[in-house]
């Protein structure tokens, strides 16, 4: 636990030199947030909500909604909720701790797996299955003692939120209703904290990497989220009581490319804790769906682009390849062995 560097790093003057990023691996010169990114109100006519969001993940493979039908207290609640556990006793977080990521609820800290690295991410981060609630709640922590309460409430309104946007991203491109049901049967999240760190100029909150799901819904509180377009890295407004969605990489294979899977990073300050509440849908990884370009998306004039694959196995080659993966890996790598 007590590499947990939310356990350790309050008012600490330098970065222990396990937690200094080689120059390459830095983010370089600060990052001004961009005004480019959509910001599309789920309220509007439901034809401009639609060609909004196929606009931005074609140009972008991000966008932010607000309106969606999750209510300002309730996301509000999770922050406070995430900042409070963060904040507990060593002690009361011992039953999820463990030193790497596994199957099931768990707290760890940095990247994959803390012993195997050789330079160490500033974050902590708590990660559990969602769905069904009643079958993972009991796995998740039991302090606050509220968590399991207000968790599951929130677990439902973004999983309804997220299958309209779906649907909504599914008509954009021609598809029948509930097509992506059918490649989402997983539901988890990951809570990520990154504390005030001295000099966030020489560490990383976490590297540039793709989401290897279908799609991922993103609550943050401070700027820290930059997203990779047209090899220049651009930041992503905090604004209050949105979502950030942004694409992975089976929604790319789905699209027959038509829609970017986006690289991002975390980014660290100097000043306050930075939690991001991240939800992600997507394939089950214990089963071997079969993903692949959408039929209807194949013509003569774009020709399929992608093979037939497990998803189970595209998860097992990804954690390879994120395990191994020091830096500066040109995006996409994890789809080249798919690729016709």
């Amino acid at each position: 636990m007590a590499k947990l560097v939310s356990s350790w790093s309050n008012g600490v003057k330098f970065i222990p030199k396990d937690y200094v990023m080689p120059p390459e691996r830095r983010a370089g010169d600060y990052i001004t947030v961009c005004k480019e990114i959509p910001v599309i109100n789920l309220e509007d006519d439901r034809s401009e909500i639609v060609r909004q969001i196929l606009k931005a993940c074609q140009e972008f493979g991000v966008f932010q909604v607000i309106n969606h039908g999750v209510s300002d207290k309730m996301m509000e609640d999770m922050m406070a909720l995430y900042d409070e556990f963060f904040n507990l006793p060593v002690e009361d977080k011992l039953g999820v701790y463990s030193e790497k990521l596994r199957k099931g609820c768990t707290l760890y800290t940095s990247g994959l797996e803390y012993a195997k690295e050789d330079v160490h991410y500033w974050k902590d981060t708590l990660k559990h299955p969602c769905h069904p609630v009643e079958e993972h709640s009991p796995s998740w922590p039991d302090k606050p003692y509220r968590y399991k309460e207000e968790v599951a409430r929130y677990v439902v309104e973004v999983r309804k939120m997220g299958f309209k946007i779906l649907d909504m991203i599914g008509e954009g491109l021609g598809l029948r209703e509930g097509y992506f049901n059918e490649v989402s049967q997983e539901h988890s999240m990951a809570i990520n904290r990154y504390p005030p760190c001295p000099n966030p100029s020489l560490a990383m909150g976490i590297a540039g990497h793709n989401d290897p799901n279908l799609i991922t819904f993103l609550q943050q509180d401070h700027y820290g989220l930059q997203i990779l377009k047209d090899g220049i890295w651009m930041g992503v407004e905090p604004i209050p009581n949105a979502f950030v969605v942004n694409l992975g990489y089976q929604f790319h294979v789905i699209s027959n490319g038509k829609l970017k899977c986006v690289e991002h990073r975390g980014l660290l300050n100097s000043s306050v804790s930075r939690t991001s509440i991240v939800t992600f849908l997507g394939p089950n990884p214990e089963l071997p769906t079969v993903v692949e370009p959408a039929k209807e998306l194949v013509t003569s004039s774009n020709p399929r682009m992608f093979k037939s694959y497990r998803y189970n196995e595209f998860i097992a080659n990804y954690l390879v390849m994120a395990y191994n993966r020091k830096s500066g890996s040109r995006n996409g790598y994890a789809l080249d062995p798919y690729r016709l």
